[in-house]
């Protein structure tokens, strides 16, 4: 019998596609409401005044001015530069001293052990090289140090955005999914070879907004996956896209009168051997 092997996705290709997904739009208005997830990573990491933080994929910057607020040493880094101007931006009107770096979360310009805590909030879970991002992670953080992450999960709504965005226009073939990083097992294969210990917390991120339709018409200009999905199925798919997404707002709403949508998250500490 004939086996039929798939052949390696280029990662290298898929990365530079995901970078013009991500700078499209303006994540920063979507980011920004998310700045709760950044505090409580923050209080479950016990960060300490003077901790060398270091924020990877740190978008615009809830994690980073998180840290920056409890007297933390920071470096944000992205690999998007419009993100990190408003990191800035955000860190500037608080006077908080925060250093920004653009960077590659698949290969970081820090030297090995650089940092007692290193953190991304629903950022590292969508790089394309995972094993690379993970040991990334691990390198720059020292012995006895912390990793800290919030990553969506497959089971909640941000799961199942994607799946449905992934119905209309399929995802680059044999790239692992991002959600696999609230995932033990996958968490465990990432990181377990540098850890004394990966502690896992499910929560719940509340999204709101006035209507399901609300939440669409800013996704569809702002956030670059939907964007990029909509621009993908043309004038001729968006209706369906459009009927399929607002669908799944109202059936994820705890009330008819909004849209009020908890959405789980798993919060990860990884403790540094």
């Amino acid at each position: 019998m004939n086996v039929v092997t798939q052949p390696s996705p280029d990662l290298t290709a898929v990365k530079g596609r995901q970078q013009i997904v991500w700078s499209s739009g303006n994540y920063a208005e979507i980011g920004v409401t998310l700045q709760i997830t950044g505090e409580r990573l923050a209080e479950a990491l016990d960060v300490m005044p003077g901790d060398r933080v270091l924020d990877v994929a740190a978008g615009n910057g809830n994690m980073t001015l998180a840290a920056a607020r409890r007297y933390c040493n920071v470096v944000s880094t992205d690999y998007v530069g419009a993100w990190l101007r408003n990191g800035m931006q955000r860190a500037e009107a608080e006077k908080l001293s925060v250093a920004f770096r653009e960077a590659d979360a698949e290969d970081l310009p820090f030297e090995d052990a650089s940092f007692d805590i290193v953190t991304s909030t629903f950022g590292v879970m969508f790089t394309a090289n995972q094993d690379a991002a993970a040991s990334e992670l691990a390198r720059v953080c020292r012995s006895g140090g912390k990793i800290g992450m919030a990553n969506w999960t497959p089971e909640g709504f941000i799961g199942d955005v994607f799946r449905t965005i992934g119905s209309h226009v399929k995802p680059p073939a044999g790239v692992r999914s991002p959600m696999e990083w609230s995932n033990p097992d996958r968490l465990r294969e990432l990181l377990g070879s540098n850890a004394s210990k990966i502690e896992i917390e499910k929560k719940n991120f509340v999204f709101r907004f006035q209507s399901p339709q609300q939440w669409i018409d800013l996704w569809k200009v702002a956030y670059g996956p939907m964007l990029k999905a909509f621009e993908a199925v043309g004038p001729s798919g968006a209706a369906a896209l459009e009927s399929e997404l607002a669908a799944l707002g109202a059936a994820w709403s705890r009330t008819s009168e909004a849209m009020i949508v908890p959405a789980e998250y798993a919060e990860v500490i990884v403790h540094r051997a």
